[in-house]
């Protein structure tokens, strides 16, 4: 139901769900058959219950799309169906770590139906309760810890069904520059709308900037502002509060937080995302047309987002009304993290007339850009792996095999080349061959090493180390190239752009 103009449209409320379905029938001890039919049925009930969840999706997805400015008043009847919920189960993470309960996907699976009916039930008269997140840290490239939520499993469906009614919702409203922990969208894809814009528009100043610790800046107060432009279900709205303010668990302490949301959880994305959809990008869609004399380019992936300028008078202006913007929403750019740098076609040109060393270069996802020049001779961005991603991933494949050291080879082989594959899936880029190529040899110079600390007696050369690599470790290879992407994306290169 939508509050716009007074008027009440039915047609995004689904159908009510059973809650009957989906009872299992006690085992027989030599049920074997019997087993073989549960199961047949549980995936008859999933299949059946997905097609439900899209149907009731896709009228959510075309009222949104037929209605950019109209509130939801109904949506919670979609988070608490027992198929909606059942979906949201199966999506989330089977080999996550438990939260403060210490449950585990396959530990609430053993009794999923009854779990689902009772969460829905509380869910639908208000009864649900969020817990605290359990705080663990990862190491980042850079030496540092990110601080991550954890949450127990019962939120993390309630929040993966929230998140699939929001995604039907925003992704009507999103920006076509804004690419991270969007559907149909990578990391990939930023980097080549970006590599596209650096290429073909004019482009003489880059904007590398990054959000100071923008997850625990987030103003609690500001986002249930921005959630309520779209979302008029106030049952809804309570929902996100209840898991704003459940606080976290560290060391045996609770702390409530006043502020931020904690990275981990399934709905911290999106709400992320719009929290910046407000902040962000509706102002520098708004700053592009009215204050730019020139081309300007825009490519978010989280907090992390660079900005394209014609004209250094732009891009100064520009970074210095974006300090104000993200000031008013308790927000500020890294220092050390943000910089202007002159990149494009003509930056090298016009330094080497200045008496300037070459272009600077910046990062984003992983990679460093370079200003370059191709085979041609024309202008090119050049993109290999960021040196510090490089060295922390080696670090951790050598303190790996010291734990492996007299684990099978056969065992290390395929564990190696699952790194390998993933590095190079990642990282496979036009342009990184040297790079991908530079971190096998190290890979293979790693595992050299772990072999030969095994035995004092026997010497393994280098010889046989080199056959047992080509047995193991794939060669590198190119994965994105810029008509693959193409062809994936499906909105034009421009509006991606945000230009």
């Amino acid at each position: 139901m939508m509050d716009g103009q007074g008027k009440s449209d039915r047609s995004i409320v689904p159908e009510k769900a059973s809650n009957e379905a989906g009872e299992l029938v006690e085992e027989a001890l030599e049920g074997r058959d019997l087993a073989k039919r549960n199961s047949r049925e549980r995936d008859t009930i999933r299949t059946q219950g997905r097609e439900v969840v899209n149907s009731a999706l896709e009228r959510v997805r075309q009222a949104a799309k037929g209605g950019k400015e109209e509130k939801f008043t109904a949506l919670l009847h979609h988070v608490y169906a027992v198929d909606t919920l059942r979906e949201a189960y199966y999506a989330i993470e089977r080999d996550a770590a438990p939260g403060v309960d210490g449950q585990t996907w396959r530990t609430y699976g053993e009794g999923l139906e009854e779990n689902l009916r009772d969460l829905s039930l509380r869910l639908k008269r208000g009864a649900y309760r969020a817990s605290p997140v359990r705080r663990v840290y990862i190491p980042k490239a850079d030496g540092k810890r990110r601080p991550l939520g954890v949450p127990v499993v019962e939120d993390k469906i309630v929040q993966r069904a929230l998140v699939m009614v929001l995604e039907a919702i925003y992704e009507e409203d999103f920006l076509g520059f804004s690419y991270g922990f969007r559907p149909e969208r990578s990391a990939h894809d930023a980097l080549e709308a970006l590599d596209r814009g650096l290429m073909t528009k004019k482009v003489n100043w880059v904007l590398d900037a990054d959000i100071r610790g923008y997850y625990e800046a987030i103003d609690h107060e500001w986002l249930v502002k921005f959630v309520e432009h779209r979302i008029g279900d106030r049952r809804v709205v309570r929902l996100i509060q209840k898991w704003l303010k459940a606080g976290v668990l560290e060391d045996g302490e609770w702390t409530r937080r006043e502020e931020g949301v904690p990275q981990g959880g399934s709905v911290s994305p999106v709400l992320a995302n719009v929290y910046l959809h407000y902040v962000f990008d509706l102002w520098v869609e708004e700053w592009r047309k009215r204050r730019a004399r020139g081309d300007v380019i825009v490519v978010r992936y989280a907090d992390d987002f660079i900005v394209g300028f014609e004209h250094r008078s732009d891009a100064e202006r520009f970074l210095g009304e974006l300090r104000e913007r993200l000031a008013r929403f308790n927000l500020e750019l890294h220092s050390e993290k943000t910089r202007l740098i002159e990149f494009g076609r003509y930056a090298e040109q016009n330094r080497r007339e200045r008496g300037l060393p070459k272009p600077e270069t910046f990062n984003f996802l992983g990679l460093t850009h370079i200003c370059g020049r191709g085979r041609n001779g024309r202008f090119t961005v050049r993109r290999q792996t960021m040196r510090e991603r490089m060295r922390a991933k080696l670090r951790e494949v050598k303190a790996e095999l010291r734990v492996r050291l007299h684990d099978p080879i056969k065992e290390v082989g395929e564990w190696l080349r699952s790194v390998v594959e993933g590095h190079q899936r990642y990282y496979g880029v036009a342009g990184n061959y040297r790079a991908l190529s530079r971190f096998r040899y190290f890979v293979v110079r790693l595992w050299w090493r772990a072999l030969r600390r095994r035995s004092h007696k026997d010497h393994l050369r280098w010889e046989r180390m080199a056959r047992l690599a080509t047995r193991w470790l794939p060669l590198a290879r190119i994965h994105h190239s810029y008509d693959e992407w193409a062809s994936r994306m499906r909105r034009p290169v421009q509006l991606s752009l945000g230009v």
